[in-house]
């Protein structure tokens, strides 16, 4: 019956737990002082109040102030159950060393709440042995012993919780701090390929066009036919570039079809690469040995703007009458570029893996070669520009297919 009644108190002690969690810090930590001053009030006469009023007001009022001071309630209590055993008067008040007891193992070392523990345990020892009755003493000793032992084992599991809670909100901060690092780091990594792939489609194609718009002004009244020619890949030439645009832009827009209609250049398109660099005035040998099918399409698209950044390069600066010649060499680990054209340009100063200056100026690389040697870089590659021996310009790259370089391409 008793076991029934209890099972259905349950949802109203929870519902009072809930509410009192919601009251202010005082009102809660004023509940059980109040309580026991009103139990000593009911249970002494008025003749007999003073004293036990004035010992349950020095056991249960610092308790007020135990969770901002634990160590310093807690001794003011231990002091005043220590008055209240020397008067020889039993109070209920002396719940509230265990109160105090719970709240220092709450918030205090272990070290500390072991000391706290023995000054509560000699106190009810103490206590045992001047108000046991009968002689019996160790039956109530054992009770209130383990009871002492509750309210510091509840206090460590407090404190103990706390901590573990503290330790995973400062992980999850962290983890979420490392999130926006990476999610930052992906962003700062997508804007320089856009950059990058930005930079070469632009030159490229205007290089391209300037001239062969060159080139039909020079011959309009002369060959009006070669003329017509040179503005149909004028046309041709920006609608190219507006489709490798919408590409490459594509992925900022998750209803962009255009990367789907259009597939990433590779190797195969190369033969138009050199089509085009012909008529725009850069005649230009293509030959690729090795398969190339086995590839990537991140790795071909590598090549390919590798091939099209050197063409456009000795476009901009060798004179007419240049001549470039592209090789390709595709093995089943690696792939190898070289860019050559006959053109004379000033000496540059170059390193292995870099290219310290723009052909045909004296200024420092531009996004063009510095674009060059991150995408043979991210392939473990190095990148070689510089002048060769018998006359010309050559550029050289291979490119380690192990070694990654989806995401830098």
């Amino acid at each position: 019956m008793r076991s029934a009644r209890a099972v259905r108190a349950l949802p109203a002690v929870t519902a009072a737990r809930r509410r009192a969690r919601r009251l202010p810090p005082l009102v809660a930590e004023s509940v059980l002082p109040v309580l026991l001053l009103l139990d000593v009030v009911a249970a002494y006469p008025p003749h007999e109040l003073p004293a036990p009023l004035a010992l349950t007001a020095a056991l249960a009022l610092p308790l007020l102030w135990r969770r901002r001071a634990p160590l310093a309630v807690f001794g003011a209590v231990a002091a005043a159950a220590l008055v209240q055993w020397l008067a020889g008067i039993q109070l209920p008040a002396d719940a509230a060393l265990l109160v105090a007891l719970h709240t220092v193992a709450a918030h205090s070392s272990r070290r500390v709440t072991l000391a706290a523990g023995a000054v509560v345990e000699a106190g009810v020892l103490l206590a045992c042995l001047r108000w046991a009755t009968d002689g019996a003493f160790l039956t109530p000793f054992v009770a209130v012993t383990a009871t002492v032992v509750a309210a510091a084992v509840l206090g460590v599991n407090v404190r103990t919780t706390r901590a573990y809670l503290a330790a995973e909100q400062e992980r999850a901060r962290r983890l979420e701090l490392e999130q926006e690092h990476l999610a930052r780091l992906a962003v700062a990594e997508e804007r320089t390929r856009i950059t990058r792939e930005m930079h070469d489609i632009v030159t490229h194609n205007l290089s391209v066009m300037v001239a062969l718009t060159d080139a039909a002004l020079a011959t309009q009244h002369r060959a009006p036919d070669r003329t017509t020619a040179a503005m149909v890949q004028v046309a041709e030439t920006g609608r190219q570039a507006l489709t490798d645009m919408r590409r490459t832009l594509g992925v900022l827009r998750a209803d962009e079809p255009d990367a789907e209609r259009h597939p990433l250049p590779g190797i195969a398109q190369l033969g138009t690469l050199a089509e085009q660099m012909g008529a725009a005035g850069l005649p230009t040998s293509l030959d690729v040995h090795g398969d190339h099918t086995h590839l990537p399409a991140t790795a071909q698209l590598t090549v390919y703007r590798l091939v099209q950044e050197a063409l456009t390069n000795a476009l901009k600066h060798t004179p007419a009458g240049t001549r470039a010649t592209v090789l390709i060499r595709c093995t089943a680990g690696t792939v190898t570029v070289d860019v050559t054209d006959t053109g004379p340009r000033p000496p540059r100063t170059t390193t292995a893996g870099t290219a310290t200056a723009t052909a045909g100026t004296g200024n420092p690389a531009g996004h063009g070669i510095t674009g060059m040697r991150e995408r043979a870089t991210a392939y473990g590659g190095t990148l070689q520009a510089g002048p060769l021996p018998g006359g010309g310009w050559g550029v050289r790259t291979r490119l380690l297919l192990g070694s990654g370089g989806a995401t830098a391409a």
